[in-house]
Order: structure tokens, then C-alpha cells, then sequence
């Protein structure tokens, strides 16, 4: 064989090389953002399902805040949650009831004193956390997606494949209002 049939070989092997490797790390984190979104939709329904046992503790004392709550609750927990717009409409969902629960506790002082009571709540905080875990673990998938499918020359690759950039989780508004401001707090 002459040396430039070799070189062109060699050359073609080593860009069919890199395009298949490319590929399957595209689809790796194609699905491991896929995963990430799984894993954030069962710590959601977690969270929906402890909710529902501190509504029904709350029904005691406020019978129809608790009935309607539940209501709520038992329609919002099946929802699927396989976008991000998806994780954030829940979570805004969540807060809101979570919040209709605390002013009944703050409403009923003896409630709120309920051993049944309180352990739920630091139920429902836990999965809080398991949820904020899962939405970094998801953000950062989706970064590595979005630089492979972004740079240059993975981004070729990407293109022909039709991968497309992952959209990230959003932090809730209201809750990033409710931040103290420290810049006050250190005048």
C-alpha cells in the first residue's frame, strides 16, 4: 500500500473513532439527565405522599382546609414530571400547599405540638433536600450535556445526531425573594 492510502485510513479510522466515542458519551449523558429527571420526579411524589399523611394529621383540627388539601394533593401526586418546566411547576405546587399546612399548624397551637405532627414535617424536609439533591445532580448532567453539545468539534457530532442543550431547573422565585439581604445585615 502507498503512504497516502495508509494516512487516509489512518485519518478516516481516527475520525470514525471519535465521532462513535462522541456519540455514545452524548447518549450517556443524554441519559443520565433522563435518570437525574427520574430520580427528582420520585422524590417529588415522596414528598406529595408525606404531605398527604400531614394533611390527614392536620384534618383533626381543620377539617375542610385538610379536605381540600388532600384533594389537592391526591391530584397533583400522580403527575408526571419529565421536563424541567415540569419539576418546577410541582415544585411551586408543593410550596404552596406546604405553606396552607404550616399556617394550620401555626393556627393550632396543639397541632402544631403533635409528636405525628412534627415528625412529619422533618419528613417533608428531608425529601426537600433529597429534591434540591437531585436538581444539582440534574443541573450538572445537563452542563456536560450542554458543553459537549455546545464545543466545538463535539458540537458537529451532536448536531448530526440531533442532540439539542438540556434546559436547566430554575430556582423558585419567591423563595430566592425571601433570601435575607446580607448586604443590609453587614452595613
Amino acid at each position: 500500500m502507498s503512504t497516502p492510502i495508509i494516512i487516509t485510513v489512518v485519518v478516516v479510522a481516527v475520525i470514525l473513532l471519535y465521532f462513535v466515542n462522541t456519540q455514545r458519551s452524548l447518549v450517556n449523558l443524554d441519559e443520565m439527565c433522563k435518570n437525574a429527571l427520574s430520580q427528582i420526579e420520585v422524590q417529588l411524589n415522596s414528598r406529595w405522599d408525606a404531605l398527604l399523611a400531614l394533611a390527614k394529621t392536620a384534618a383533626q383540627y381543620s377539617k375542610h382546609e385538610s379536605e381540600t388539601l388532600i384533594k389537592v394533593i391526591e391530584q397533583r401526586r400522580g403527575e408526571s414530571v419529565n421536563t424541567p418546566e415540569a419539576v418546577n411547576e410541582q415544585q411551586g405546587a408543593l410550596q404552596q400547599v406546604m405553606g396552607r399546612l404550616i399556617a394550620i399548624g401555626e393556627a393550632y397551637p396543639d397541632l402544631k405540638a403533635a409528636d405525628l405532627f412534627k415528625e412529619t414535617q422533618a419528613g417533608v424536609k428531608e425529601y426537600e433536600e433529597h429534591v434540591r439533591l437531585s436538581r444539582m445532580v440534574y443541573n450538572d448532567t445537563a452542563t456536560k450535556m450542554n458543553r459537549m453539545v455546545r464545543q466545538w468539534p463535539s458540537s458537529i457530532v451532536a448536531s448530526a445526531l440531533s442532540f439539542k442543550q438540556k434546559e436547566y431547573l430554575k430556582t423558585d422565585e419567591p423563595q430566592k425573594q425571601s433570601y435575607p439581604n446580607l448586604d443590609e445585615a453587614f452595613k
